[in-house]
């Protein structure tokens, strides 16, 4: 990363053992981005930096059930 530093959060609803992702939201102002990780590999693990606008795309698709099984 840069010279900012993202502030890891995790989902509320991702109490089922740690098999979730992790989103930095601090950067969007700074850089634009959204860097998301994989909670059980966080350190040294890959980061993802995905476009502020494509991540709160991917978030309204995901809670409009576009990614539910049929």
């Amino acid at each position: 990363m840069k010279a900012d530093s993202p502030r890891w959060f995790t989902s509320s609803y991702s109490s089922n053992g740690g098999a979730c992702v992790e989103v930095a939201v601090n950067l969007v102002a700074s850089r634009g981005i959204v860097p998301v990780r994989d909670s059980k590999n966080a350190v040294g693990g890959p980061v993802v930096e995905l476009p502020a606008r494509a991540f709160t795309a991917f978030v309204a698709d995901v809670r409009a059930g576009k990614f539910d099984a049929p």
